[in-house]
């Protein structure tokens, strides 16, 4: 009769690579070791159970996994780390693909790829900020979803009033939409009440936009003062063209300065560089790339427009610039300036002097 044993499993020093593509309902994961796939699996979107199932089946295994960036995101990262995974967080846009697999796009080809890739060393992380700066963050963008509604609400009333053949006084300023104007707008007279009612109901939905951009801005004030960054937003501010939501934006986006090892990247994270298409000899540039950060490149443009006007150096610079391109392509150009100032006055801690960064 042949005796039974029981060897208790021990996979210590073993890397084990992990792709997960996160969903609601649903995580699809994929294992890898030695250059072969494991196992492709479902499972319920919870890090304890992922850190259990590898428990159970490799135990004492090195654990390495990546999922991509998005709605879910860094809570997942940050339970995984508690759990002794060596987690990253990708750009989708980072993964080397096929063109098979950008034609066959399932859950389970993504998870594949993500755990072939972590393997093959070919991702890169992107930045994690702490859950302060992360949920300060969320409090300036949205402020500026804030702003995108308020817009949305004035181009409805104008577009009523102009449906209608209703001329606004020229004694009135419409682009400032002042407390006059709003009082204008409540003495509009229609032929029916309920063109009437159309209109206070959009005025009543611009004055409570305004109201809570208000308390959101009162609100970063106060959260920049009680940790310490009111020095640091004083000096951003200090720079032509450069205010307070801008400089807040700037830094809730950034959060750390030093992430950066030069103006190059910079200026590429924020998305102020062409997208080129090179061939041979041929080489065009299809204007500016893409890739961005959505809440920062239109925010350091617009400033750029304001800098222009208070600072004598980069006008000078703007109109050099206009000698040899179209406005548009030279205020790029203000907006790269622009930015190295302010990474400037961050990097050394220190007020920017008129004229002097270039």
């Amino acid at each position: 009769m042949m005796k039974s044993f029981n060897k208790s499993l021990n996979f210590f020093g073993q890397i084990f690579y992990i792709g997960i593509d996160v969903h609601k309902r649903k995580w699809v994961i994929t294992i890898r070791c030695n250059k072969m796939e494991l196992k492709t699996f479902s499972m319920n979107p919870y890090p304890e159970l992922l850190h259990q199932y590898m428990q159970k089946n490799y135990p004492g295994g090195v654990y390495v996994s990546a999922y991509e960036a998005g709605y879910f995101g860094f809570w997942i990262h940050r339970k995984l780390k508690k759990y002794g995974f060596d987690n990253i967080v990708i750009n989708a846009a980072d993964i080397p693909t096929s063109d098979k697999e950008k034609q066959n796009k399932t859950d389970k080809i993504d998870s594949r790829k993500i755990a072939r890739e972590l393997e093959n060393d070919s991702l890169r992380g992107i930045h994690i900020p702490d859950e302060f700066h992360q949920q300060l963050r969320s409090l300036c963008r949205l402020r500026h979803r804030y702003v995108q509604n308020q817009t949305r609400i004035k181009n409805r009333i104008k577009g009523h009033l102009s449906s209608y053949g209703i001329s606004v006084p020229s004694t009135i300023e419409l682009n400032h939409w002042s407390g006059n104007f709003i009082k204008w707008l409540e003495g509009v007279d229609f032929n029916h009440k309920s063109a009437r009612d159309y209109l206070d109901f959009c005025i009543d939905d611009l004055l409570q936009q305004r109201r809570k951009l208000a308390d959101v801005t009162n609100l970063l004030r106060q959260y920049i003062r009680e940790n310490g960054k009111r020095e640091l937003i004083h000096n951003l501010t200090s720079i032509p063209g450069i205010a307070f939501i801008t400089a807040v934006t700037f830094y809730t986006e950034i959060m750390d300065i030093n992430r950066f090892p030069s103006i190059d990247h910079f200026c590429s994270y924020v998305g102020l560089v062409p997208s080129v298409n090179s061939s041979g000899e041929k080489e065009r540039e299809k204007g500016l790339t893409n890739r961005r950060n959505n809440f920062l490149r239109h925010v350091i443009v617009e400033s750029a427009w304001v800098a222009i006007r208070k600072d004598p150096a980069l006008l000078q610079c703007y109109n050099d610039y206009c000698r040899r391109m179209k406005k548009q392509e030279a205020i790029i150009r203000i907006a790269k300036k622009l930015l190295n100032r302010m990474r400037h006055v961050w990097k050394n801690d220190e007020a920017y002097v008129l004229s002097v960064v270039a």
